[in-house]
């Protein structure tokens, strides 16, 4: 008891604890207080100081803005100017040296030089094979001279007359080159007897060149029990019904490496620059109608169409309406299914609720956006891109052939040329009963089963994804994907097989932006006038190493596929268009965005970006960078290094920079930070451009050396960058 009164404290005790208590209590926090205040005021000291620089650098930059952009402005015309002044006398040289050629070939930019030769090849009576294929592989030149013309001069060298006769020229020769194949095609299997196989019985040929693969079949024996050969050198084989097996027919699978058939076809004719294509002149596009279906008459009536063409020299020019749907591909579905399909209405759609041409609906003419509704099952060309050229699948009726008749050779002449075989058979009014049901029987003798046709893949493709199967729609002028199911691809044989209701030309289609968007990119100097631009996409790696004014594709992975492209030098436009055509497509067009998720910028600030990258890309690497996608539509973030060495860039030497239509400056933080903020890097400006923003510090050496990147170097760097829109596409 007495313990517990000892232990226990006494009121006036307790107020003193309570006391002393409250008045540490207080100055704790007056402590605290004066703390804050120091800290607000050493914050607001250092805010305002932070102020007073960001002034003074926005007034430094105020002074010297008109001049950074004036330098750059006249740095980019110069060295456009220097650029274009070489083109234009490469072009003259060329032109010289085509003048002074003197090989016997006609120049075809020139009138009177390319109308004799056409006409006189027209008038030429021979059809042997060989010579016919050889006549047409100077065809191909003179188109291929003609597209180069188109694609490589500026549209300030060349004048919509001269356009529309160059155009007018390529698709004539492309008809008659068509319209050689058939007669050649007709007089071998006018020989069939005398070519016939002793096993099968029947004649069977393959005839291979660059350009071409013919494969000829003519049923001689009419075994009931065939069903169908197999062309081994060409790789190549169909399968036919017993109504065809039994029929006086020939098949022909003729595999041209070129595509004559895709370029007039609506989905790409609209969407041309009316400048260059008002539009291929319509004469000429309506006689393409001969080379998806053969038509009954195809020598005279090819002939007929040719003299037209020649005959009629004013060309119409027929706008077509632009197409608003993408293609709806179907892998399956039955013969009977897709005939219906075929006759079905047209449905309309509006991706992204806007016209082709990029009007939005509200603005275009009700009648245009009707006749811009794209056909059911037609193929989108903005979409797809067909690869390896075109398979001509046709049936002939078999020409008459020769009779020994006591020691005579009679034949019976033809004067209506090849004759399209009509299958499936219509069935006409006696063969229907009067109830308008045919009977069992004569059901069973008229069905007309689908065609099999058995492909191995073209060379010189890459397919990055399973292909698809289009067949030629001769009356629409385009790829369509009716008719055809049953689509099997063997990947590791490399085959694609599949049936067709009918015998149509086809072409296998691949997704031409399967390989965007990107997941990064970069740029690298490998010496003077020298770099590296290195994609990686969403399938392939892709390396194009540029040198001067040329440029040369590097990838992994491909084997054989690309031999043809892989390693060879080209201007920047030829192997865009070579990487096109071989299923490589890292290039993006004023389409590419109906398709593609992309990482939107500001159009003026993107394109003065790759503008300064080029300028600078002689000494300067630059790379993808995950905070373009965090910092708005109005900037750009890229990775920048200055790198002098061939080797690649080492981590810790990237820096970040930040750009704008208006300012650029290099950003604190770095690739690994945990969030982004667009704070200024110590001891560093912002300028106006952001050339002279990487440009302020560096050593005087290596702005000679920048100064020194040569004009041509820049232009393809520049061209490069453009065409595959790293800053957007990644």
């Amino acid at each position: 008891m007495s313990a517990k009164k000892k232990g226990k404290l006494s009121k006036a005790e307790r107020d003193r604890i309570k006391n002393e208590e409250e008045e540490k209590r207080q100055k704790e926090e007056e402590q605290a207080r004066l703390i804050a205040e120091q800290e607000e005021a050493e914050r607001a000291e250092k805010e305002r100081k932070v102020q007073e620089e960001h002034e003074r650098l926005e007034s430094k930059d105020r002074e010297r803005r008109d001049d950074e952009l004036n330098e750059l402005r006249l740095t980019v015309e110069e060295n456009q100017l220097s650029a274009s002044r070489w083109h234009s006398d490469l072009r003259a040289k060329a032109k010289w040296d085509r003048y002074m050629r003197c090989d016997g070939s006609p120049d075809p930019s020139v009138p009177q030089e390319i109308n004799t030769y056409i006409s006189l090849w027209r008038e030429m009576n021979d059809v042997e094979i060989n010579d016919v294929l050889s006549q047409c592989a100077l065809a191909f030149c003179l188109i291929d001279e003609l597209e180069f013309l188109l694609n490589e001069t500026p549209s300030s060298e060349l004048n919509e007359e001269d356009v529309l006769q160059y155009k007018e020229t390529i698709l004539t020769l492309q008809s008659l080159i068509h319209s050689k194949h058939n007669k050649a095609t007709e007089e071998i299997l006018k020989h069939s007897s005398a070519l016939a196989d002793i096993e099968t019985g029947n004649m069977q040929t393959v005839i291979k060149t660059k350009d071409v693969t013919l494969c000829l079949w003519a049923n001689l024996n009419k075994n009931p029990r065939f069903k169908g050969y197999k062309f081994q050198e060409a790789g190549m084989a169909f399968e036919l019904s017993k109504q065809l097996a039994v029929s006086d027919i020939a098949v022909r699978l003729l595999h041209t490496r070129y595509d004559h058939l895709s370029p007039p076809s609506p989905p790409l004719q609209t969407h041309t620059s009316p400048s260059i294509a008002e539009s291929w002149p319509a004469s000429l596009a309506e006689s393409r109608q001969g080379q998806g279906e053969q038509e009954g008459e195809h020598g005279e009536e090819t002939d007929s169409v040719l003299v037209a063409e020649e005959e009629n020299q004013s060309v119409k020019s027929e706008g077509r309406k632009s197409t608003q749907s993408a293609v709806s591909v179907k892998e399956e579905a039955s013969s009977a299914e897709m005939k219906a399909e075929g006759d079905g209405e047209k449905k309309p759609e509006s991706p992204g609720g806007k016209t082709a041409d990029g009007q939005d609906e509200s603005t275009a003419a009700p009648q245009e956006r009707e006749e811009d509704v794209m056909e059911e099952d037609a193929v989108d060309l903005h979409q797809y891109t067909p690869l390896g050229g075109v398979f001509y699948f046709d049936v002939f009726k078999l020409p008459p052939q020769p009779s020994l008749i006591k020691g005579w050779t009679i034949t019976k002449l033809s004067e209506t040329g090849l004759q399209v075989f009509p299958y499936p058979v219509e069935l006409t009014p006696p063969q229907i009963s009067g109830s308008g049901k045919l009977e069992d029987k004569e059901a069973d003798s008229l069905t007309s089963p689908p065609v099999v046709v058995t492909i191995t893949l073209p060379e010189g493709v890459m397919f990055l994804e399973e292909p698809q199967v289009a067949r030629w729609d001769a009356t629409g002028q385009q790829w369509k994907t009716d008719c055809i199911s049953d689509v099997k691809h063997d990947k590791e044989e490399g085959k694609i097989s599949f049936k067709m209701s009918t015998f149509h030309a086809f072409t296998l289609l691949q997704d031409s932006y399967v390989n965007m968007p990107f997941q990064s990119w970069e740029l690298r100097p490998l010496g003077p006038n020298s770099a590296l631009l290195t994609i990686t996409a969403a399938i392939s790696e892709v390396q194009i190493t540029i040198k001067d004014d040329q440029c040369m594709l590097n990838i992994a992975n491909t084997e054989n596929n690309l031999s043809h492209i892989r390693g060879h030098w080209m201007t920047p436009s030829g192997l865009m268009r070579a990487m096109r055509r071989a299923g490589v497509n890292v290039f993006a067009d004023e389409h590419s965005d109906r398709y593609v998720s992309v990482n939107e910028k500001a159009h003026q600030a993107e394109q003065a970006a790759y503008e300064q990258m080029a300028l600078l890309s002689s000494v300067f690497a630059f790379a993808w960078s995950r905070w373009n996608a965090a910092c708005g539509k109005d900037h750009l973030v890229i990775q920048v290094s200055e790198h002098l060495k061939t080797e690649p860039v080492a981590e810790e030497e990237w820096a970040l920079y930040l750009l704008s239509a208006r300012r650029s400056l290099r950003l604190k933080i770095t690739e690994y930070s945990s969030a982004f903020e667009a704070d200024l890097a110590e001891g560093t400006e912002f300028h106006s451009t952001f050339l002279h923003m990487v440009k302020d510090g560096i050593s005087d050496s290596v702005l000679e050396r920048v100064n020194q990147s040569r004009p041509l170097f820049i232009d393809c760097v520049h061209k490069l960058l453009c065409a595959t829109r790293v800053l957007t596409y990644s």
